[in-house]
């Protein structure tokens, strides 16, 4: 994935109310009742059907890297998902996002202003419409690039502009040389 969608996805793993099931054979046996067969689910992981049944059986109970590896990632983006819309909705609806990043953030402005960019650390707090973009962005697959520019449109609006009580004129915000970005809801 990318960095701001494993950065909404952590958000929203954030308001889980149970954890997921870390050992494979009930993270198996999630998947299969997710599926609704163990072929599905076999072809999904690209391993044997008789191997997803002994999982199932915990005949076997470690799996290689690999394995392990693709079986947490699909057991994590099926887990609670009714808790996951709801968080979702919410965030988008009401209560808006958090981000905190460290980058080099400058601007595009008239000619006589300081317009350099430099490296800022930045707890900001969005408002709902950004974030239902963020989400609707990341449903329809969205690349880091195209949520990058979400999230910079989404600075110059509240950081710098402050809603549009001040620096109007400001064109364009540029987000680069990311360091660090965590999204809350």
């Amino acid at each position: 994935m990318t960095m701001f969608g494993d950065g909404l996805d952590a958000a929203v793993h954030k308001s889980l109310t149970r954890p997921v099931p870390r050992s494979a054979g009930v993270q198996m046996r999630y998947l299969v009742r997710q599926l609704k067969s163990t072929r599905a689910v076999a072809q999904m992981l690209r391993v044997s059907q008789r191997t997803v049944e002994r999982y199932v059986k915990d005949q076997i109970k470690k799996p290689r890297p690999g394995l392990a590896a693709r079986l947490e990632h699909e057991v994590t983006q099926r887990w609670q998902p009714q808790i996951r819309a709801k968080a979702r909705r919410k965030a988008a609806t009401t209560d808006g996002i958090v981000i905190d990043t460290r980058a080099r953030i400058g601007y595009t402005a008239p000619v006589g202003s300081t317009d350099q960019d430099r490296m800022r650390h930045l707890t900001v707090a969005l408002p709902p419409q950004y974030a239902a973009r963020l989400f609707n962005a990341q449903e329809q697959g969205a690349s880091d690039q195209e949520l990058q520019d979400i999230a910079a449109d989404a600075l110059r609006e509240v950081y710098f502009q402050d809603n549009g009580r001040r620096a109007g004129s400001l064109e364009e915000v540029r987000f680069t040389d990311i360091e660090h970005l965590e999204f809350d809801l």
